[in-house]
């Protein structure tokens, strides 16, 4: 659980996904709904590995160390917990990407957004090395971790992040999929980890 109270949250989601996924979504909502005064961002992350860093710098530069978490989905899994463990904040991974240099190798070339076809992503090869540089960052802390795993997941190995994150506390589930198209079953485990309690009926 979260030591301070919270105040500041981050969303990060995955490749090829948006600010408008259903997570992202039902977050902000309940954000919005219950929790007026944290402070939400969820941006819209480029394909690049280093320019979707850099804009979670720029995004969160000013955030308060102390007070802030980050919840990552996927892809976003992987940029979050390399960001917590730089700044040593609780995270909460979704079906967390462990090696995305790997298993990203056979997406280079353009490809539509999950969410809106219209818009393309052109990931790059040179992008499978600014993974491959980011999976290489020295980690500064250990910070608080609670990693939701779907057996059911579709895209990645649930044995491998179960591998990864098996340290940390675990959400392991029977079924579901890479998406956790049922999400709000485990919101309530997520908000008690982030130490955030329901102010309203």
């Amino acid at each position: 659980m979260t030591p301070r109270p919270l105040t500041h949250l981050l969303y990060l989601h995955g490749f090829r996904s948006s600010p408008q996924s259903t997570k992202a979504r039902t977050l902000a909502r309940l954000v919005a709904e219950r929790y007026p005064t944290l402070h939400w961002a969820c941006p819209a992350l480029p394909p690049s590995p280093r320019a979707a860093m850099a804009c979670i710098a720029q995004v969160t530069g000013d955030w308060p160390r102390v007070g802030m978490a980050i919840i990552g989905s996927s892809l976003g899994g992987f940029y979050a917990q390399v960001l917590a463990r730089q700044i040593g904040c609780p995270v909460v991974l979704l079906n967390p990407a462990v090696h995305p240099a790997r298993d990203l190798a056979g997406y280079i070339g353009e490809h539509p957004a999950w969410h809106d076809p219209s818009q393309r992503i052109h990931f790059e090869a040179g992008h499978i090395d600014e993974l491959r540089a980011l999976e290489a960052t020295p980690a500064s802390h250990t910070p608080p971790c609670l990693a939701v795993i779907a057996k059911g997941d579709e895209v990645l190995d649930w044995q491998e992040m179960l591998g990864a994150y098996g340290q940390d506390r675990v959400r392991l589930i029977e079924g579901s999929d890479h998406g956790l198209t049922d999400f709000e079953l485990y919101l309530p485990e997520i908000l008690e980890f982030l130490g955030l309690r329901a102010n309203t009926p």
